[in-house]
């Protein structure tokens, strides 16, 4: 189905190939951005509207679409179709059948998946009554799929409240004086009282329901499971601090281990609470605290932490007000590109 080869690529370093204003895209052994490590001002030397994949990796989970033109890295190969039509939409359904096909293939870091595996990868594709592959199928179904997933990113920016991204005139002044702000130290408990630890529970003891667990760890925020157990349920609204010193806001009521330290900012403002978690997470989170050194909550109570203060306390509206229209800028080029999708649905 496709003429595979390495992408071409510039012999140079890659301070010498990227650019700060560049808009070619540079694509590497990368595993997320669709593999491009950068941007460069160099021209282009591999054809967009094909796959590029790493053949460094043990499966195709770096296969990606490459809308435009590019500049190819080492070791990426470049897949150009042999059959017309393709677009990005029969490109994704073939990406998700050679990433089933490989998951299970036995690719090691002895038998990786290069140019000659992907040769030979079979992969399972629709077909119709004449047993043709099924094109039109595959475009229809990618589709559905994105469109489907567009409504349900609409209806979530509704509900959440953050499809309004205009910042109100003291959430700009907020950015604007930034600069300008006091700032001073304050002890984490002198602030919201004594932390929490919470208790060991387990693996084998846990059971299966809606509360969420949190433990030590960055994968999905620290959640490890949702239980039914009868354990101490945290509100939301708060900061928890795990053994490594990572702070995180938690928006729901769930339980924590022995590892989590709870820190009650409960009656904050939900953005102000936010504030405290990145100031507490900025404090804790420099590689003091690791396996041989944990954060417990009494480490919480001795915490210091810098925040803006107005007349020697805490300013919590200005905290606010910051968090607040940084979450607008970040969310807006997401309303704006979902309010694009659904447009042209």
């Amino acid at each position: 189905m496709f003429e595979i080869n390495p992408t071409k690529w510039y012999k140079l370093t890659n301070e010498q190939i990227m650019s700060k204003n560049g808009t070619v895209p540079l694509v590497s052994n990368s595993s997320i951005d669709n593999g491009v490590m950068g941007f460069s001002s160099l021209e282009a030397n591999n054809s967009g509207n094909s796959i590029s994949c790493s053949d460094t990796t043990l499966g195709a989970d770096t296969m990606y679409y490459q809308k435009d033109d590019f500049i190819g890295y080492q070791h990426i190969q470049h897949l150009v179709s042999k059959f017309l039509p393709f677009n990005q939409e029969i490109a994704l359904y073939i990406i998700s059948a050679c990433r089933v096909a490989t998951s299970n293939a036995g690719y090691d870091y002895g038998h990786k998946f290069n140019r000659d595996a992907m040769n030979s990868t079979i992969i399972h594709l629709p077909q119709t009554n004449d047993g043709e592959i099924d094109f039109d199928f595959m475009e229809s179904f990618i589709r559905e799929i994105k469109e489907e997933n567009m409504c349900k990113l609409s209806a979530y920016l509704t509900t959440t409240g953050l499809s309004d991204y205009t910042l109100t005139e003291s959430e700009s002044n907020a950015l604007r004086t930034i600069d300008s702000l006091e700032w001073r130290e304050f002890k984490v408990e002198k602030l919201f009282g004594k932390s929490t630890r919470g208790k060991r529970l387990k693996s084998d003891d846990r059971t299966e329901g809606d509360l969420p667990f949190v433990t030590a760890g960055e994968a999905d925020t620290g959640i490890s499971a949702f239980i039914s157990n009868e354990v101490e349920v945290f509100s939301k609204n708060t900061t928890t601090i795990d053994m490594f010193g990572s702070a995180k806001y938690r928006n729901y009521d769930y339980g924590a281990d022995d590892h989590v330290a709870v820190v009650h900012t409960e009656n904050l403002d939900k953005f102000a609470a936010i504030f405290v978690t990145t100031a507490c997470h900025k404090s804790a989170h420099n590689g003091q605290f690791n396996y041989g050194h944990n954060f417990y909550a009494k480490d919480a109570d001795e915490l210091n932490i810098m925040l803006p203060v107005r007349d020697g306390a805490p300013n919590y509206m200005a905290m606010q007000e910051l968090i607040c229209a940084v979450q607008k800028l970040v969310i807006k080029d997401v309303v704006l590109y979902a309010n694009k999708k659904i447009a042209s649905v």
